[in-house]
């Protein structure tokens, strides 16, 4: 395995998708984060969409399968929604031997960060940008097979553009509507990082605090809101999450209380290419991401939790 830097996951991506400079298009779960489509839109590489599966959240297996049966696909995205870190590993061989040519990314990003990796994915991903497990409001870092060809890239970068580009897909997944990318300086390549064992250190020193933030946080959501309404345990770790039958109305009061929480991720299933994705539209539609990371402390917990049990219908 060999260790890749940058300033962001998503430039590591970008290198590997520009190395490889391969036309087939790859396959990505349909609740991706938005920026990951946008990497391949700026890489000129194409990519379709599968949906997840209603038990695991991740993609669907059985369908990314059967579509790599029939189809040749330059690489597949893994993606641990909400951090959940359970790795398919059987999938994995079963892709490596159907396509031996395809890349396959598993994307940790909202994971834990570790440094002991054993996995036949070609590239793991991590990330230690905003809202992260590990928040540096920089860097990402990957490990790589000896063999995968990775270059690095040196593009211009203006910060404004990156401004622009959230603004501009935040709208398209508010509304619903098709995103149009227009190409800009919006990647950062080649930003200073750290000497490898510094930043290292620098994620195990925060890894410390921010876990055990995060454990207390937790704590307090599990024993004051309904068992019902909270996903397993294991999709706690990111954020607190929650399904609720009106969680529009459930977001709107939390807003009007002074507080604030989330909705990710929405389908991109017809807003970055044609398509439905019935599974992630229904997760989408129902789940709120409650905070656990220092923004938020226990009486932010307390009064969130209120806010929920006087609006939620589970």
């Amino acid at each position: 395995m060999k260790i890749i830097q940058a300033p962001r996951a998503s430039t590591i991506l970008y290198n590997l998708l520009t190395t490889r400079a391969d036309a087939r298009p790859w396959l990505l779960p349909a609740n991706i984060c938005p920026i990951v489509p946008i990497t391949f839109l700026k890489a000129r590489i194409p990519f379709e969409f599968a949906d997840i599966s209603a038990a695991t959240l991740h993609i669907d297996l059985e369908q990314a399968e059967a579509r790599i049966k029939t189809r040749r696909f330059g690489g597949l995205l893994y993606a641990h929604t909400y951090g959940e870190s359970s790795t398919p590993r059987d999938f994995f061989d079963s892709v490596k031997h159907l396509a031996p040519e395809l890349v396959l990314v598993d994307d940790r990003c909202l994971c834990i960060p570790d440094f002991e990796i054993d996995t036949p994915a070609d590239l793991t991903l991590y990330s230690t940008g905003y809202a992260k497990i590990v928040d540096l409001n920089f860097g990402g870092y990957a490990f790589a097979q000896d063999d995968l060809k990775y270059r690095q890239s040196y593009l211009s970068f203006d910060p404004q553009e990156h401004v622009k580009l959230e603004a501009s897909y935040k709208e398209a997944v508010q509304t619903r509507q098709a995103f149009i990318y227009h190409d800009s300086d919006w990647l950062e390549t080649d930003a200073p990082m750290p000497a490898w064992y510094d930043y290292r250190q620098k994620i195990e020193n925060g890894l410390k605090d921010s876990l055990a933030h995060r454990a207390a946080l937790n704590d307090a959501y599990r024993k004051l809101l309904p068992h019902e309404i909270q996903l397993p345990q294991a999709y706690q770790i990111w954020r607190y999450n929650i399904r609720v039958k009106n969680s529009a109305r459930v977001l709107k009061a939390i807003f009007e209380s002074g507080l604030f929480a989330s909705s990710h991720y929405a389908s991109l299933a017809g807003i970055m290419v044609e398509g439905r994705a019935p599974q992630a539209e229904t997760l989408a539609n129902h789940v709120i991401n409650l905070f656990n990371d220092h923004h938020f402390d226990l009486q932010k917990v307390e009064k969130i939790c209120e806010v929920i049990l006087e609006n939620y219908e589970s």
